[in-house]
């Protein structure tokens, strides 16, 4: 896969802005699903089954049932368990209690050694009756990453998970605001079942958002207590420099080509803090021969000219952009606001050809609907549009990415926004950081 000169890339965003977005009438919200239990379904039923990287071999397999059961999966690389007997692994189960409502048996079970570019058949708990394979990523280049944020359970939700399972994948990053249940528990259960046919066959990783919060003052005190129960990351995995939270950590694909720093918005980030002391061991971990392409995620953006949600990210911007302009990270992901936008390579509110790219990618199918009031157009703005999407990012090579928005046009995925990406690891002007 190699990268077509750099003005066809321009060409193509400049001429679908023109011939598209002037001409695309974009639609209203719709209707929040309730995705329910099966009817054949008992309490032993294993339920919003979904997984997520451990390490470089290993996958965390998660899922829920109503009553107590076996924390194991049996896996194998034969679908015939009966023929060629499966592996066993054994894990742990938890529940959470909020206010009046009270989880199920959330289960926990880490499996691996694993093979890359493999597909894995598996089985949940003592119910035999479901059966679920996942596919591995692979230990090298290329790699494709879906991307998609704040993506909720309504019409649009649906039509976003519908088009990235259209086209295989290796991982999942989501930036944050996954279930939109906003206090509502039972939601949760509804998302998890919602996301389940592509949760359960690819690895999802993903970082909180402020729709994870569901703190209530004196009744629920504490924060993210659903989104921690439910969607653990691998955030102790790292033996050198683990996190002391689920609500940042990092880790590696491709055999370490690609490194994705998942980071927490509401989580505190100031000098001194946890998350800004484990930030800086994690960076200067990196030996850049070694990992081409550094990729972070947050959720409230550093840059947005979107009349919602201004400014949100500043004070997250100021504390944290100059040890990822350092560490010479190539993209920033973020959410929160519910349209798609792409800056420029940018460092301190001014483009900067050693600086990442952001790219708000808010616009999954979330119930309030997009925001479509933006302010005046900054140079450091690329393209932006107020439509439900998803994004791909294909690292090709060392040196090369194809980044790719998808609009959900009447249900059909159209192309909106692509361009290629080059690593900062192989521009000689960006090796060294430059002086204070």
């Amino acid at each position: 896969m190699s990268a077509p000169p750099l003005p066809s890339a321009a060409f193509f965003a400049m001429a679908c802005f023109l011939a598209c977005a002037a001409a695309y009438q974009r639609p209203p919200p719709r209707e929040t699903l309730s995705v329910p239990l099966a009817d054949d379904a008992d309490g032993l039923t294993p339920q919003q089954v979904h997984i997520s990287l451990v390490g470089s071999d290993e996958m965390r397999i998660t899922w829920i049932t109503d009553d107590d059961s076996p924390s194991t999966v049996e896996y194998s690389t034969s679908s015939n368990f009966e023929q060629r007997g499966p592996k066993l692994a054994t894990g742990s189960s938890s529940s959470y209690s909020y206010i009046l409502y009270r989880s199920g048996q959330i289960h926990d079970v880490v499996i691996g050694p694993l093979s890359p570019s493999t597909v894995y058949y598996y089985r949940c708990g003592s119910n035999p009756t479901r059966k679920f394979s996942f596919k591995t990523p692979p230990s090298s280049l290329p790699f494709r990453f879906a991307v998609a944020g704040d993506l909720g359970q309504t019409g649009w939700t649906n039509s976003t998970l519908q088009h990235v399972a259209a086209r295989d994948y290796d991982v999942l990053l989501l930036p944050g605001d996954l279930s939109y249940a906003d206090y509502r528990q039972s939601l949760w259960d509804s998302f998890g079942r919602l996301v389940e046919p592509l949760a359960s066959s690819r690895p999802w990783m993903v970082t909180q958002g402020n729709h994870e919060i569901e703190k209530i003052p004196v009744v629920h005190p504490q924060p993210f207590v659903a989104y921690n129960a439910r969607w653990r990351m691998p955030y102790d995995a790292d033996p050198t420099t683990p996190s002391d939270s689920n609500l940042y950590y990092s880790f590696d694909v491709a055999g370490g080509a690609v490194h994705v720093i998942m980071l927490g918005s509401y989580a505190d980030f100031g000098p001194g803090s946890s998350q800004q002391t484990w930030l800086v061991f994690d960076l200067a971990g990196l030996d850049r021969n070694r990992t081409p392409w550094v990729v972070a995620l947050i959720h409230a953006p550093w840059y947005n000219s979107n009349a919602a949600h201004q400014g949100e990210g500043e004070e997250m911007r100021q504390a944290m952009e100059a040890l990822l302009y350092g560490a010479r990270v190539d993209v920033v992901f973020a959410g929160h606001v519910h349209a798609y936008e792409r800056f420029t390579r940018v460092y301190d509110n001014r483009s900067d050809p050693c600086g990442p790219v952001h790219i708000t990618i808010g616009d999954g199918g979330n119930r309030e609907g997009l925001a479509s009031k933006y302010l005046d157009k900054p140079e450091i703005s690329v393209f932006r549009e107020a439509s439900f999407g998803h994004g791909r990012l294909e690292v090709a090579n060392a040196t090369h990415a194809l980044w790719t928005w998808n609009r959900n046009d009447d249900d059909k995925p159209v192309v909106a926004d692509q361009a290629w990406l080059t690593s900062l690891a192989s521009n000689p002007a960006c090796r060294k950081p430059k002086p204070t």
